[in-house]
């Protein structure tokens, strides 16, 4: 009898050894989306180029969280990626509590909110942040911090995501920014017709790109679907007047596994940047490069994670060089400032950068929170 009892606890003790080796279900009813922005310069071989993604002019509230001493990385930081604004929204029928936990192999988390764990960067691990405890918290009062001033940042509230709570502070997102150092997966060469080359650094398909631009407040783009690694486009032309593709951006966007509502709350944080003056390529991250890029840990684990990033290289055509080269011949600060932060690696791509008169560079800009 008590070998048979004996060998009963051997198996229940098996079993429960083996339940707790299995990996972790998925919540068949939380959802996560994610979306975000990683924006580069290209150089004169198509690859991003160093400069400063903090500066320009600030756009966030002050209540969001920066690391200490954000007043000298504003002028500091150099990377060759801003990766902008990535939002997580979370979806669940009833209240849940999750632990997040966000990696940046190659680059710094520089601001985020609400409060988080940023340990600093380290040669082996790099950029991190942790949200330990997540209240997803659906059906509760909406009620969120706001500042005085206008900011891009509350665009992204407008969804039907579940409202959250990180140690008392309420948002309707998760949000970090950062600085990178690391080469996005695709090459954008700019050509003396205003055409530019691009092409896939890992030899995959290019997928969906926009050839966006802007001159003088002529703006038109071209749409691409792209199923080879490399191609040459050529210059949207400024007589079509196309204005900006937003309908075209709000469709990829959910093609891509956002909800309609993320979409336009992404378009509407980023359209009167991603519309400025000058040329860009937008185009889209795969799931495997975004995952590389910033490996996400959630648990419990959601039964189904978008992760939709737009890739936005800036591109220093002919144009450009000749409306900064005549800027500076003549001091029209005016035009300078609508190339905001992206002023130095232009003028340093036209070999002019000696010859900015400090006083007409945009000056970096932290918020005035008092």
């Amino acid at each position: 009898m008590r070998d048979r009892v004996l060998q009963l606890v051997l198996i229940l003790s098996a079993g429960a050894l083996a339940m707790a080796a299995t990996p972790q279900a998925p919540n068949p009813s939380f959802i996560v989306h994610e979306w975000g922005t990683f924006t580069s310069v290209a150089g004169a071989d198509g690859r991003a180029v160093q400069w400063v993604p903090l500066g320009g002019q600030s756009d966030l509230p002050c209540f969001v969280e920066r690391r200490a001493g954000n007043a000298n990385l504003k002028v500091a930081t150099t990377g060759t990626v801003r990766m902008e604004t990535p939002v997580l929204y979370f979806y669940a029928p009833r209240a849940t509590e999750a632990s997040v936990h966000v990696s940046f192999p190659q680059g710094l988390v520089t601001e985020w909110y609400p409060f988080a764990t940023v340990p600093p960067p380290s040669a082996n691990i790099g950029g991190q942040i942790s949200w330990p405890i997540v209240a997803v918290e659906p059906g509760a009062k909406e009620s969120f911090p706001t500042d005085r001033a206008p900011s891009h940042y509350y665009a992204a509230r407008h969804t039907d995501a579940n409202p959250i709570r990180v140690g008392g502070k309420t948002e309707k997102f998760l949000f970090y920014r950062g600085v990178g150092q690391f080469q996005p997966p695709v090459s954008a060469t700019a050509r003396e017709d205003g055409g530019v080359a691009v092409k896939s650094l890992d030899g995959q398909p290019l997928g969906d790109i926009i050839f966006f631009e802007n001159r003088h407040g002529a703006m038109t783009f071209t749409v691409h679907q792209l199923t080879s690694g490399s191609s040459t486009l050529p210059r949207p032309s400024l007589d079509d007047a196309s204005g900006t593709p937003v309908a075209e951006l709000k469709r990829t966007l959910i093609a891509n596994g956002l909800y309609a509502q993320e979409a336009e709350a992404m378009v509407d944080t980023w359209k009167d940047s991603w519309f400025e003056e000058g040329a860009r390529l937008l185009y889209f991250f795969s799931r495997a490069d975004v995952d590389r890029t910033l490996p996400l840990t959630i648990s419990p684990r959601p039964s189904a994670v978008a992760r939709v990033f737009v890739g936005r290289i800036e591109l220093v055509t002919p144009a450009t060089i000749h409306d900064v080269r005549d800027a500076i011949a003549s001091g029209d600060r005016g035009v300078l400032a609508k190339y905001g932060r992206f002023l130095q690696p232009i003028a340093e791509r036209a070999g002019l950068a000696e010859k900015i008169p400090s006083n007409l560079l945009p000056p970096p800009s932290t918020p005035s929170c008092r």
